[in-house]
Formats: C-alpha cells, structure tokens, sequence
C-alpha cells in the first residue's frame, strides 16, 4: 500500500494540527479529522429538511383546493338557494325598521303569496317567503284590503304586514263597485271599504253640484254611479267619491254618443236591463221585449221595480206588494218606465238599449236560475209554458 493520502482527511500542519478550512481559530481544540457519524447526521438533516419542504408543499396546495371550492359554493350556491332547489333552503329577512319609500298594489283576490311577491319586487321585505311566513303568523292578516300601500325599503316582513294592516299606510283604496247595486248599496260599499261615515256619503248625495250630477237626473243619483272599481285616495270626501262615480257615467254615455237629453231614459231602461239578465248574451234580447211592450202600451211587469219601489228584495214580494197602487214603480199596474233608474247599470246593459236585438218578443223568464238559462216567448201561452219550467225548477230544488 503507498503512503500516499487516500483518506478525506484534511492536512496535517507543522505543528500537529490540521488546518481550518473554513477560518476556524488554529489554535482552538479540533479533532484530528471529521467523524464519519457526523457525515451521516449531516446528510440525516438535509434529508428531514428536504421532507419538511415537500410537505409543506402539498399543504400549500391542499389549501388552494380548498380556498378555491370554498369561492365555487359561494359563486353558484346562491342559485340553487333562490330557486329553492333544497329543502334546507333559509328565507332571508331584512331586521328592520327600514329607509326611503316605496310604493306597491294590492290587488282584490291576492294572496299572502302574491302579496310577498310584490313586496320583494318593491324591495320592501327580502323575499316573498319571508312575508308569507309573517303572513301566515299573523291572525288579522287576512283583513288586508287591496289598495295602494306607501311602505319604506327593507322592511322586517312581520312590521310589512302590520304596515298593510295599517289604514294609516295607504296612499289609496280600492273600491270595486259591482253592476247592478243601488245607491243605498253602493253608499255601503263605499263605508266599507274607505270608512267614509254612511252620514257623509248620503248628505253628499244630496248635493247634486258637489257630485257632479247631471241636470238630467233630476236630483236622484240612483243609476248614475257607474260601476267599476276606483282608487280613492286616504284624505277623499264623500263627495270627491261619488263625483267619481257620476263623471264615469257621463263619460261613457259621451262615449256612446247619446243625446243629453235621452241620459235619464238609457239609464233607466238600462238597470232594467242590468236586473233581469243573468247573462249578457239574453241582455238585448231582453231590451228588445222591453220596447216591444213599450211600444204596444203594455205593462211591463218586471218584479224587480216593484220590488225595488217597496224598499224589499224580489224574493220578498208577495201578491199585497204586486197589487200595490201606491207603489210608483209597480209597473205590473203602471205603464211605461219606473220614474227613476232602479240600479247601477253596466256597460253591457247600457249597449243593450242602444243596440237591442231583432225580435217580437214580449215575455221572457229565467228558467235556470243557477245557470241563468231565460227563454222568451212571443204569445202569453208560450210564456206560461216557461213559467211552469221555472216553477218545476223551484220545486227539484226545494226553492218553492
């Protein structure tokens, strides 16, 4: 073997120790030559460094799967959540009191759902479930009146409902008049639904300039408050309402191109007419039978003046009221017109009398009254022969 250094060893100085080659002190205590235990520790380190490095790596990227799916739920989960695609879905709800102000409609027929959903598209509650769930826990919340509401944005749903139960918070009310109602009825209606007093409402009807009431009426508003529905607003009187009504009337006879002069007259054959229809394909076959007894001088027996002239309903009248002479509006004794309108007309009565069908009728009866099936007839047998019908009626029905 040659004496030659083979060994990794550093060398040896003069004096007996070997050299630092890092810039050691010479003269401190140094082993003569590295450990072959300390090569190994070394590498041992750099091995546990280099595992501490590749796990903190695969964490490093673990965590970026998770931010990421964690940004994906909270992109798209929300759709799934508005649509209500779990059963687990929350409804959102605003804490109140709100700010600002909007303006929504209710509707006759609406329900707490479609009340919700106008709120929520308003931006008065934060969803349509929400109110409804308010909606359902409030017991006086079926008393909501269709109108116009002045409600603030981002409502507490559960003050919403109160805000609509509130008569305080409606810039209007919705007043639906039917076709067919007379003025006492109508005068109810109104009371009903805005709390106009009753008092009010019939001294304004008094009043012919306040509401507008034509010459032509002679004083008597009965059959000039058209029927429709109205939006009154909160500070209204008794007689910005029933101007309303009486404007409308004037408005679609002037529509129709009727003489001024003929007004009281369309309007009284009209709620004729408007009583003894049941549907509006029988109304100007009806008007029809009218003119034709009209024009032959015969009564016109209908029970629906004489009733209306006896302060009573049709289904009161008995052979006393029918035989009444007292009574101006018993035209089964009196020929030609009541002296006054008897109801409401609608417009479907009004084009009846303007436009009455072709026909020799002079009778007709409702057969049917559930279906509202009438049959008219020419000759006073024929018109028997109906009446039997309808009698036969009463009697299946146990209405006799």
């Amino acid at each position: 073997m040659s004496n030659s250094q083979t060994e990794w060893w550093a060398p040896v100085e003069g004096n007996g120790q070997s050299a630092d080659l890092f810039g050691g002190d010479p003269t401190s205590a140094q082993p003569p030559r590295r450990s072959r235990s300390g090569g190994r520790a070394r590498e041992a380190r750099q091995r546990k460094q280099r595992r501490n490095r590749g796990f903190l790596v695969v964490l490093v990227a673990l965590l970026l799967v998770v931010g990421a799916g964690y940004v994906v739920v909270q992109l798209l989960g929300g759709m799934f959540d508005d649509k209500g695609g779990s059963s687990s879905e929350k409804v959102s709800d605003y804490p109140g009191p709100g700010f600002g102000s909007a303006t929504v409609t209710i509707n006759p027929g609406d329900t707490g759902a479609d009340m919700g959903a106008a709120l929520a598209d308003a931006g008065v509650v934060a969803s349509a479930q929400a109110f409804s769930a308010a909606f359902a826990a409030n017991t006086g919340a079926a008393s909501i009146q269709p109108g116009t509401y002045s409600l603030l944005q981002e409502m507490k749903a559960s003050d919403a409902v109160d805000a609509l139960l509130n008569p305080a918070s409606k810039s209007s009310f919705r007043v639906t008049i039917p076709e067919g109602l007379t003025k006492d009825q109508i005068v109810a209606r109104i009371n009903e639904k805005t709390l106009i007093p009753t008092k009010e409402l019939n001294a304004a009807l008094k009043d012919s300039k306040a509401i507008g009431l034509p010459s032509q009426a002679d004083g008597n508003a009965e059959g000039w408050l058209f029927p429709a529905t109205y939006d009154v607003q909160p500070d209204a009187t008794a007689a910005d309402v029933l101007k309303m009504m009486t404007a409308k009337t004037v408005s679609v006879l002037n529509d129709k191109k009727v003489a001024k002069d003929d007004w009281e007259t369309v309007l009284n054959k009209a709620s004729l007419v408007e009583r003894e229809g049941k549907l509006d394909e029988d109304r100007p076959k009806i008007a029809r039978a009218i003119e034709n007894r009209l024009d032959a001088g015969m009564p016109l027996q209908i029970d629906a003046a004489v009733a209306y002239g006896a302060g009573i309903s049709g289904t009161q009248l008995t052979n006393k009221e029918l035989d009444d002479p007292s009574n101006p509006y018993n035209v089964n004794l009196n020929t030609g017109l009541p002296p006054t309108p008897i109801a409401s007309p609608g417009e479907a009565s009004i084009n009846a009398v303007l436009k009455p069908a072709d026909g020799p009728w002079l009778f007709w009866v409702t057969v049917n009254p559930e279906t509202g099936e009438t049959k008219f007839a020419t000759t006073n047998a024929e018109h028997n022969v109906y009446k039997q019908q309808y009698l036969d009626w009463l009697a299946e029905h146990d209405k006799g």
